[in-house]
């Protein structure tokens, strides 16, 4: 029997012939397209509502985790010296994109680990000044994102505590101490003499330090506690807010979280929205776009939100002018 008996006897089913027939004109088509990576590195625990908009923000643009987009997951469990550790691991599985998100230490973290990969910051305070980016127009380097000025917005937290509070006068300023502590104090320096306050500055670098700083706090007969917007001090918001209604503290600090975990007053970007915009840079940089090239944002939503369950605990009445301008009362 000669071959061509043979490749004349044998019969292929129809769509089988097509198939091979495509395979072999179209052989990049036959192989699944490649997921891209992400990794995600912050310095809490777990998911909050943060990385839920986050994927919103992916879901929005098309991305499913698990189908068409892989996101590498990475928490510092409170810990910030685990932070290399976990930008490494993260550059060894060469991802395609670094997401920080907890403030500075992330970057400095991933920036530390990689000159190459893109990083997607969030909720960095002034990059610029920190050293993370040239200019907000022109990165020039692999890091981008969502930056925001809160040592200016700190100036804002005491106008709000003074319209809130106004016979307070002596102002306890909780901060974290990390590299851009002195920006805060030097914005609410400024403001506090305007109003006529006194600043009591209290830095912390630790869990325990934050107890110590509440009982002198209360001990130099403070009216007010202001939380400058700062990824440690969130870590321990719970905390924080029970300390301030133990010492009968009306506690007025950035972020509107920290009012819905029961703080008196938050004023800031709004949370969700960084994230959701983060997602969008993601999905530039997958499309080819260069960190380099893509503007830093600053936020552009701001949200007011009062707490006047915490308000009735300590025994305050927020004026009316100032309700009135909430984005959000809890009651």
């Amino acid at each position: 029997m000669t071959g061509r008996s043979k490749v004349v006897r044998y019969k292929f089913p129809l769509i089988m012939l097509t198939a091979l027939i495509l395979v072999s004109v179209h052989p990049a088509h036959a192989q699944s397209k490649k997921v891209p990576r992400i990794g995600y590195l912050t310095t809490r625990s777990g998911p909050e509502a943060s990385e839920k908009a986050f994927l919103q923000g992916l879901q929005s643009l098309g991305y499913i985790e698990g189908q068409t987009i892989a996101i590498e997951w990475r928490f510092a469990q409170e810990k910030f010296d685990r932070l290399p550790d976990l930008a490494s691991e993260l550059v060894r599985l060469k991802i395609d994109v670094i997401v920080t998100a907890g403030g500075y230490p992330t970057v400095e973290a991933a920036k530390n680990a990689t000159t190459t990969i893109p990083i997607v910051m969030v909720g960095v305070s002034d990059a610029v000044q920190l050293g993370f980016v040239a200019s907000l127009a022109h990165p020039g380097g692999n890091i981008t994102g969502i930056s925001i000025l809160a040592p200016e917005l700190s100036g804002k937290l005491l106008e709000l505590a003074k319209e809130a509070i106004p016979k307070a006068s002596r102002m306890a300023v909780l901060a974290y101490a990390g590299r851009n502590w002195e920006l805060y104090f030097k914005q609410m320096d400024g403001a506090a003499r305007s109003f006529g306050m006194q600043l009591l500055a209290f830095r912390v670098g630790a869990p325990d330090e934050i107890e110590s700083a509440f009982n002198t706090a209360r001990s130099k007969r403070a009216d007010a506690v202001i939380i400058p917007g700062s990824g440690f001090l969130n870590l321990y918001r719970k905390r924080i807010v029970e300390l301030a209604v133990q010492s009968r503290l009306p506690a007025i600090a950035m972020g509107g979280t920290w009012a819905e975990e029961g703080c008196l007053l938050a004023y800031g970007p709004s949370t969700a929205e960084s994230y959701r915009r983060a997602a969008v840079y993601v999905d530039k940089i997958l499309k080819g776009a260069k960190p380099a090239d893509l503007p830093v944002e600053q936020p552009m939503k701001f949200e007011l939100v009062i707490n006047l369950k915490a308000a009735k605990q300590i025994g305050l009445t927020i004026p009316p002018n100032v309700l009135a301008r909430a984005d959000k009362v809890i009651k």
